[in-house]
């Protein structure tokens, strides 16, 4: 039997040839960016610009610590070729590659390592935000970097009778919005933003460009809405079918306390929402003692106020309340305020971006009782460190789409989402605010959906579980249906079998991407080079 110092010169041994090569590869793999991909569009760690760049597009400075696992580069092409160069150098020198278009990935999954693993580079999409609208035919083609602001700009400029029903938030890229289902106030009219996806163009795995008939059926469904951090490749570019719109819309924002009688009226909001004409859209953020009602009507407010009061009475909602618009003043004005203008939305960097935060969701397809919500009211929402809760209305289009149309599955039978977020605004607090969003999800378990309990991708949260990557780069297919199947349900398997034709080898992966069901006994390309180097 060996002696303890032969083991640990060998473990030494062992220990200090990973690390060379691991350090070699990263080496070598910059080289590779450097010959093929301009100077000035990539960023080292010693570059002067590396930390301004990668806190560009952070929204949640959450993870921007000194104990953040950082790229060990980023990439920002202004052209294909720049990200088809950069797949191909990864996969020739083992590293791999996440992927950003606007930085709001609630867990920076896009931008940063929940863990150490091997080293990865950062491609920012940034520099690709092209949108070009074709009026005639009521489509555009958008590029992933651009934002929702961007894109919501150029379509109303060209006409405004066109719109897309996408989020509420201007600076989300659309790269990430669309590969996650993606939904705003049009929801019950239009339903998801990925919904109106009729074309895109990826770089696979191996570098290929792809659009939708050479990527398949299968990787094109799973690309909208199950493509949440890259999980398929890179996504260029998106082809999008925009939606009609009338000339006026009707916005109005209706604030109710607990002395108002909140607790009946929202009672009473889940039946109503979710079973109100489709071009009505009544969401609800509570905070503190106080519910505030956000719509926004396709029409008129002399046609929104029969509606309301046929249907939802109880809401007081009168002429006063109505705030008539065009389709894109409201874009401004629901997240904005009354203030803003419509340039407003083209700001990639607003001030509330810079706020630390914690957040997950559910989806409710019962009515939660009355008592419930008084005790939401008076206990969770009445604490010293409470967030806030806000409820989006489905039904209308929702209802008659397929859980199996697209990977997002959250449509029929459902009434409402519901996000749980909690903000501070310095490094080194939180930890109550954190508590309080994880303390008040466990509360409700009882009240929303079940086995699986479901959320939403786009919100993404870590807590729910996460990748299980064994020996030999070995992703658990098991392990993952933990956090897959409450994102997706019975559409997850279909996803993972999807990613097996597209990238077996599972080349594109983090803590919640879509890990390969096929073939699963693939290592890694770095990895079987460490295994024939030792034999």
């Amino acid at each position: 039997m060996a002696s303890w110092r032969t083991m640990a010169l060998a473990m030494l041994v062992i220990s200090s040839f990973f690390s060379f090569s691991s350090y070699a590869s990263s080496h070598d793999f910059l080289v590779c960016l450097s010959a093929a991909i301009p100077e000035q569009l990539l960023f080292t760690r010693s570059s002067p610009s590396f930390a301004s760049v990668l806190a560009s597009s952070v929204r949640n400075p959450r993870f921007l610590t000194p104990t953040t696992v950082t790229p060990l580069c980023i990439v920002t092409p202004t052209n294909a070729s720049h990200v088809q160069a950069a797949v191909v150098c990864g996969r020739r020198h083992g590293v791999r590659l996440r992927v950003r278009s606007g930085g709001h990935d609630y867990e920076g999954l896009s931008y940063r390592s929940a863990r150490a693993e091997q080293p990865f580079a950062l491609v920012d999409l940034a520099g690709l935000r092209s949108v070009r609208v074709s009026r005639r035919a009521a489509t555009a083609w958008v590029d992933s970097g651009a934002t929702l602001g961007e894109l919501y700009y150029a379509i109303a400029k060209a006409s405004g009778r066109l719109a897309f029903p996408a989020g509420l938030c201007p600076t989300v890229g659309v790269g990430g919005h669309l590969s996650g289902g993606g939904f705003g106030m049009l929801l019950r009219k239009y339903g998801l933003a990925t919904d109106h996806v009729v074309d895109a163009v990826l770089v696979d795995a191996e570098g290929r460009l792809l659009d939708r008939n050479a990527m398949g059926r299968d990787v094109f469904w799973a690309i909208r809405g199950g493509g949440v951090g890259g999980s398929f490749g890179v996504v260029l570019s998106w082809r999008v079918k925009l939606v009609a719109v009338p000339p006026t819309v009707t916005a109005f924002t209706v604030a109710k306390s607990v002395e108002d009688g909140v607790v009946d009226i929202l009672t009473k909001w889940q039946e109503v929402a979710p079973a109100l004409p489709e071009d009505l859209l009544v969401r609800v953020i509570a905070e503190g003692q106080v519910a505030s009602f956000q719509s926004l009507y396709l029409g008129t407010c002399d046609a929104l106020l029969p509606v309301m009061r046929r249907h939802f009475p109880e809401l007081g909602v009168n002429r006063g309340h109505c705030k008539e618009m065009t389709w894109l003043q409201s874009v401004s004005y629901i997240y904005m305020g009354g203030g803003a203008s419509v340039e407003d939305i083209l700001n990639r960097t607003a001030v509330e971006d810079a706020v630390f935060s914690k957040a997950t969701s559910d989806y409710v397809r019962e009515s939660i009782p009355r008592d419930v919500w008084a005790e939401i009211f008076t206990s969770w929402l009445a604490k010293p460190n409470a967030g806030l809760m806000i409820l989006d209305p489905y039904g209308g289009k929702m209802a008659g789409v397929p859980d199996s149309e697209t990977p997002f599955p959250h449509r029929r039978g459902v009434l409402y989402n519901i996000q749980y977020m909690n903000f501070w605004r310095a490094a080194g607090e939180g930890a109550a605010q954190t508590a309080w969003v994880r303390d008040l999800y466990a509360f409700m378990e009882p009240h929303v959906s079940k086995h699986p309990r479901e959320a939403y991708a786009n919100y993404r949260d870590l807590d729910l579980g996460e990748n299980v990557v064994g020996g030999g780069g070995i992703m658990s297919y098991e392990a993952s249906r933990v956090w897959g199947e409450k994102y997706y349900k019975g559409n997850f398997r279909r996803l993972a079998m999807g990613k097996a034709k597209i990238d077996p080898d599972n080349y594109f992966r983090n803590e919640q991407s879509i890990p390969p069901l096929g073939d699963q006994l693939i290592l890694t390309n770095m990895t079987v080079a460490y295994v024939d180097h030792i034999d």
